[in-house]
C-alpha cells in the first residue's frame, strides 16, 4: 500500500507506525520497528486482542463487499487467510523479537529526533479523522517528520467508509510546505477501500521529488 520498491528497504531502518498486529517488522526484519500503544499489553492479551479485531473486520466487510474493490485480494475469504497469517507472523516475531516492538501513540512517540529514515503510517491519520481532528494531525505529523531523516509517507487520505478526501488536508499540505518540506500526493498500486488511490509523502525539500506527484 506503500509502493515500496527494494530500494526503500534496501539501506536505511524503517518506522511502521503505529502498527498493531501488522506482519510488516516480523517480514522486514532487523531494520524495521514498530510502535503502538497495544504493545505494553501482555503478548496474550495482545493476540487476543488482535485475533479478535480482525473476525470483527472480516464479519463488517463480509456485509459490505460490494462496496469495496476486490482486484487486490481476489475475494474476502482470501482477505481474511492473508491478514490472519499477517497477525500470527507478528505475534511469533514478536515473541522472538520483542526490541523489535515499542509501545508508544501519537502525537508523541518514545524515539529520539531523526532515529529512523523512513517512516509509514497506515489507517490512523485521515482515516479516523472524523474523531482525531485537525489539530491532533498537526501534531501527529510533526512528531512523524521528527523522527524520519528521510521521508514520511501516510496511507490513506480519506476517511474510513465514506471514501472522501479529508477537508483539511491542503491546508496540512500548505503549512509543511511552508516549513520547508514536500509533501505530495502519490499514486499507490494498491486497491481496497473506495476512493483510497493515493498516499501522503512528506520529504525534506533538498529531495527530488517523485513523478506521479499532485
Amino acid at each position: 500500500m506503500f509502493d515500496l520498491a527494494p530500494v526503500d528497504l534496501a539501506t536505511g531502518s524503517v518506522l511502521d507506525c503505529c502498527a498493531g498486529g501488522s506482519g510488516f517488522a516480523a517480514e522486514t526484519g532487523g531494520r524495521a520497528i514498530a510502535v503502538d500503544p497495544a504493545y505494553a499489553r501482555s503478548r496474550h492479551d495482545l493476540g487476543e486482542r488482535i485475533r479478535a479485531a480482525l473476525h470483527i473486520g472480516d464479519r463488517i466487510i463480509d456485509h459490505h463487499a460490494d462496496r469495496f474493490d476486490w482486484a487486490w485480494y481476489g475475494t474476502p475469504r482470501r482477505r481474511a487467510e492473508l491478514r490472519n497469517a499477517a497477525a500470527e507472523r507478528f505475534l511469533a516475531d514478536l515473541g522472538e523479537h520483542p526490541e523489535r516492538y515499542v509501545a508508544g501513540a501519537l502525537p508523541d512517540l518514545p524515539l529520539a529526533s531523526g532515529s529512523v529514515d523512513l517512516v509509514l503510517c497506515s489507517h490512523l491519520l485521515f482515516t479516523w479523522a472524523e474523531h482525531l481532528d485537525e489539530d491532533w494531525h498537526r501534531r501527529a505529523i510533526a512528531e512523524l517528520v521528527r523522527v524520519a531523516r528521510r521521508e514520511v509517507r501516510i496511507y490513506p487520505v480519506v476517511v474510513q467508509g465514506t471514501g472522501d478526501r479529508v477537508e483539511f488536508l491542503d491546508d496540512l499540505r500548505a503549512d509543511l510546505r511552508a516549513t520547508g518540506r514536500h509533501a505530495h500526493l502519490r499514486e499507490v498500486p494498491y486497491r481496497f477501500q473506495s476512493g483510497a488511490n493515493e498516499m501522503l509523502v512528506i520529504a525534506p525539500a533538498d529531495e527530488r521529488t517523485p513523478v506521479r506527484s499532485t
